[in-house]
């Protein structure tokens, strides 16, 4: 997958979940698939372009939701577990 491909993969996913980041980067990562930072920046590691989609699904959707939900508490698990099931 190319990067411009998985960033529109990502504002398909903010669409559905109804998030809005306002910023999407593609970088190298050592130890994280993705991260959301508290300004709206969600960060993917490169090393996402290569998987398949569902396991790029996974991370896009946990991140956005962190977009929406700071923690991973029962409504955000929920709302993963939706999405994820829906797709």
């Amino acid at each position: 997958m190319t990067k411009e491909e998985f960033k529109n993969r990502v504002l398909n996913w903010a669409e559905k979940i109804g998030v809005s980041p306002k910023e999407i980067h593609i970088r190298k990562m050592k130890r994280k698939w993705g991260s959301c930072s508290s300004t709206g920046r969600v960060s993917f590691n490169e090393e996402l372009l290569e998987k398949d989609e569902k396991f790029i699904d996974y991370i896009i959707v946990h991140e956005l939701l962190h977009l929406k939900y700071k923690n991973h508490g029962k409504l955000f698990k929920l709302m993963w577990e939706i999405y994820l099931n829906d797709s």
